[in-house]
């Protein structure tokens, strides 16, 4: 069975200051601008509870190529580039791809 792709993209916020309005910010725009963008499965973001400078956002495909292939796109270069004029040097990120391979829940046992 192959498994839905993740496109996971890891900021952090260095600045404690900077982050109830990057958090606004990425609620009231850029997500939903992410997804009428690439059109995932779903979409969903969370701050870290571990380091609180981290805030984590995913968007899910039907699969990894999918996912891989968002990262070639006008798409995501128009929605970095808007990243980098509204944020600069304060937010740092990186994008990772994943492979889910293994879900399970009580429903799916």
């Amino acid at each position: 069975m192959m498994g839905q792709g993740i496109l996971m993209v890891r900021a952090v916020i260095a600045n404690p200051a900077d982050r109830p309005s990057f958090d606004t910010w990425y609620e009231k725009e850029h997500l939903p601008d992410a997804v009428n963008t690439f059109r995932p499965l779903r979409a969903w973001r969370a701050w870290n509870q571990s380091d609180p400078s981290v805030h984590i956002a995913c968007y899910a495909f039907e699969n990894v190529q999918q996912a891989e292939a968002i990262l070639n796109t006008d798409g995501i270069k128009t929605l970095i580039a808007e990243f980098d004029r509204v944020w600069g040097g304060k937010v740092s990120r990186t994008r990772e791809i994943l492979d889910i391979v293994d879900e399970r829940s009580p429903s799916l046992q």
